[in-house]
């Protein structure tokens, strides 16, 4: 039941942090000369960005990182709570699997560190450590569950 309560939790700061981060990154609409450089999935879609209608609600969240991170850092940190206590949760009784997981997540938060390394902004100066320090612990946290893991009891992959 506490799983529940948590998972309850995590989704509706999960889905307030969202939707705040999305209304603060709105004001890239209003700063015509940041879309050359936050508006980067419209750049994909239409290559260059001439009109406010061309920009996409996902750019909103690449401004809001930039500039307002408080909502998008609460929004990262309870999604990958999320998928931690998911994980926790599926695989509890397959330790091997578990520890895995948290390699494979800690890998792909050094990864997504090294996109935002040595950004202009403090935004996404805060997100390279967010990303380092949750990549770190996440390795640690796999190395102590094979650490713990009985090596008779063991699976193959």
């Amino acid at each position: 039941m506490s799983y529940v309560i948590q998972l309850v939790l995590a989704v509706i700061v999960f889905l307030f942090s969202t939707f705040s981060a999305w209304y603060e990154g709105s004001e890239l609409r209003d700063t015509q000369w940041e879309w050359k450089y936050s508006a980067i999935f419209s750049k994909w879609k239409h290559e260059t960005v001439t009109n406010v209608s061309e920009i996409s609600g996902f750019d909103h969240f690449i401004y809001a990182a930039k500039f307002k991170p408080l909502f998008p850092i609460l929004m990262t940190i309870s999604l990958l709570y999320i998928l931690v206590l998911l994980a926790t949760w599926l695989l509890r009784n397959h330790t091997n699997k578990l520890s895995l997981f948290f390699t494979i997540l800690g890998l792909t938060l050094f990864v997504a560190s090294s996109l935002t390394f040595r950004s202009p902004t403090v935004g996404l100066e805060w997100f390279t450590w967010l990303f380092l320090i949750i990549g770190m612990l996440s390795i640690v946290i796999s190395v102590v569950l094979r650490a713990k893991s009985p090596m008779q009891k063991q699976e193959i992959y």
